[in-house]
């Protein structure tokens, strides 16, 4: 089911980057807006969708606004590729199956939910009447929206996001100061995990509105990736330092776990601890954990993952790694002394930094 969710998630936002602001197809429903007719569009050909075509003609031409807006103002369906570069059939009766459940009203809606529903390709309706783009993608609907509007949504999104990666910088800096001191609980975890999920999410949500508003977006893109930056490392890191190796659990299905939570229960600390099965089984928040170490060492510049698994692999612990000398760390296969003396200053650095911002 959840792999179903997943696959019509990412159709869905394909359907939406095809009818972004800037792309041809965009153009062509403007113009049928603009004409004041309806439409109803096919985003695919296959046996399935040639089956439940009843006459028209087809054509197999290159796509084009302008062609779009024309064969949309005869009665029928127009069939598309895929990908919108060619029209392939025109004034096209589509016949459904009539048991196909459906809760629109209109006709031309009906049948686009249900050949949606049937055929697995996205169908575009446009009303005559109310002036909407409507795209029916597996049982999801999706009116599109004008620039200005997604525009205000996704601001006040970015807003939001800034408010939370201020929280979630403050909690990690708590976070590495108490692991430089070996004084880290399960709440402590649970608090940098909840922050990160939180973010990932509201970013999820602009990145659609980037989606949506195509060449409208790019602003809001640079400012998504500037906000962003490295969080999505950070959850691995942090699911690497307390969760992987203590259990046969992988990142992936950790991180499933995590993202099936709803906005509720992320708010539960004692959930989380549960689904990171951490020591009390999430129940004790106040038990004490310790960090492997890959948080702090992806903090040490230019040092590669595959010397930080080595590293880690070799020590163990944080606590082992910040009380190796450099002889210590040179033991380690592909550590020569140079990239020794870089990890054995970066991670002092770290440790002053992190204890400063702490108490001073």
């Amino acid at each position: 089911m959840a792999t179903t969710s997943s696959h019509t998630d990412e159709l869905l936002r394909e359907t939406l980057a095809a009818v972004a602001p800037g792309t041809e197809l965009r153009d062509g429903l403007e113009r049928i807006l603009r004409g004041r007719t309806g439409a109803l569009i096919v985003l695919g050909l296959d046996p399935t969708v040639e089956q439940i075509c009843s006459g028209g003609f087809s054509l197999d031409v290159d796509f084009s606004a302008t062609r779009l807006r024309e064969l949309s103002k005869m009665d029928g369906a127009v069939v598309l590729d895929r990908h919108a570069t060619r029209i392939r059939k025109a004034a096209v009766q589509l016949l459904p199956d009539p048991t196909i459940e459906t809760t629109e009203s209109g006709t031309r809606h009906r049948t686009a939910e249900r050949v949606a529903k049937q055929t697995g390709f996205p169908v575009i309706s446009v009303s005559q009447s109310m002036r909407i783009v409507a795209l029916y993608v597996g049982g999801q609907r999706h009116v599109l929206e004008d620039s200005d509007t997604i525009l205000g949504r996704a601001n006040q999104a970015l807003a939001t996001l800034e408010r939370y990666r201020a929280r979630l910088d403050e909690v990690s800096g708590t976070l590495s100061a108490l692991e430089i001191e070996d004084l880290v609980t399960v709440r402590d975890v649970c608090s940098v995990v909840q922050r990160l999920e939180m973010v990932g999410r509201i970013s999820d949500e602009i990145a659609g509105y980037v989606i949506e508003l195509g060449v409208d977006g790019r602003l809001l893109a640079l400012q998504l990736d500037e906000l962003i930056g490295d969080v999505g490392s950070d959850r691995e890191f942090v699911i690497r330092d307390y969760v992987l190796g203590r259990k046969e659990r992988t990142l992936p299905e950790v991180q499933a776990e995590l993202s099936a939570l709803t906005s509720q229960q992320l708010l539960d600390m004692s959930q989380i601890g549960r689904i990171l099965d951490l020591p009390g089984g999430g129940d004790a928040l106040d038990a004490a954990v310790a960090p492997h170490g890959y948080r702090l060492l992806s903090k040490v510049p230019r040092l590669p993952n595959t010397t930080i698994e080595l590293l880690v692999g070799h020590f163990s612990s944080l606590q082992k790694l910040l009380a190796a000398s450099v002889d210590d760390l040179m033991s380690v296969e592909g550590v020569g002394e140079q990239r020794a003396r870089t990890i054995r200053e970066g991670l002092s650095r770290l440790a002053e930094s992190s204890i400063l911002e702490r108490y001073v």
